[in-house]
């Protein structure tokens, strides 16, 4: 087992985890996306069988090697109760190896529907809680609260929906200019940031991440500035979606994030799937992501 980053459940914080991380690993976070084009180029069935194997090579690969792994668990979720067991042993392998683990499962609902998303993905007790988990805000970011308050008691982290780079995204987030959809998100999470209660400094680089992020598209360009969202003054960290076979460059990364160096993890998937399935493969695309990555947004 490699050096444990992993210690969600009332021990270190989640942004404390994360910042050391970063710095110890790089900015890359491998989501573990089973796409049907990459199970098939993988050669593997489009089973639950086929989905274990997948999942298990990825953290096999990832292991030492980048800060966190981001299953998309809607494809876990397409094999029903065999997929979701699948998930469940995701996560408790990316527990072992060390590796920080982000459920994307874009959750938002109101009341007890809310509490009991919280308790599935960041409650000690849930054989699906990851150390953060993705939610949407689109109900009000206020509905997030039983989240928010449970990551906040465990030690885990939450990623809020606020600048995403499909098109049909602007259509919502970018109403209102300058104080916009978007920008209201980021105020709101900053608002929760400020009364968390683990808010911690790292020895090393002395950067604060508190509990609570964002994603913010790596395809976003110019449009933090252009609806009213400034990252630098964010407490949280920033999950950005995008490198590689999306289309977005480390460069392009360095100029949209580059003043919040070590508090972004750069999702990449596909661009490192499809270098699968062997292992060599996939460890080598995963070297070089954070070899093109470090230039522009390790911590200065």
């Amino acid at each position: 087992m490699s050096e444990t980053i992993q210690g969600a459940g009332g021990h270190e914080p989640y942004g404390e985890r994360l910042a050391r991380a970063i710095g110890q690993r790089g900015p890359l976070c491998v989501g573990i996306d089973a796409h049907p084009a990459i199970m098939d180029a993988w050669g593997l069935p489009q089973t639950p069988a086929g989905l274990l194997r997948l999942s298990m090579t990825v953290i096999e690969a990832a292991e030492s090697r980048v800060s966190a792994v981001k299953p998309q668990v809607a494809w876990y979720e397409a094999y029903g109760s065999s997929g979701m067991a699948v998930l469940e042993q995701t996560l408790e392998a990316a527990r072992e190896a060390g590796l920080l683990s982000i459920a994307d499962a874009k959750r938002g609902d109101i009341g007890s529907t809310m509490e009991a998303y919280a308790q599935t993905w960041l409650s000690d007790g849930s054989a699906l809680a990851a150390d953060a988990v993705t939610l949407s805000p689109y109900l009000g970011a206020g509905s997030l609260a039983p989240a928010f308050e449970l990551a906040e008691a465990t030690g885990r982290g939450t990623y809020v929906l606020a600048l995403t780079s499909n098109r049909e995204g602007a259509s919502v987030q970018h109403v209102g200019g300058r104080e916009s959809v978007a920008s209201g998100v980021v105020k709101a999470v900053e608002a929760r940031n400020s009364h968390a209660s683990r808010a911690t400094r790292t020895d090393s680089d002395q950067i604060v991440i508190n509990p609570h992020g964002l994603v913010v598209g790596a395809t976003v360009g110019s449009s933090p500035q252009a609806v009213g969202v400034d990252l630098a003054d964010f407490s949280g960290s920033v999950l950005a979606p995008g490198y590689g076979a999306q289309g977005a460059t480390a460069e392009m990364l360095g100029s949209v994030f580059g003043h919040v160096r070590g508090r972004v993890l750069v999702n990449s998937a596909r661009g490192i799937l499809r270098e699968g399935p062997g292992l060599g493969q996939l460890r080598r695309a995963m070297d070089a992501a954070t070899r093109e990555l470090e230039p522009f947004l390790a911590v200065a």
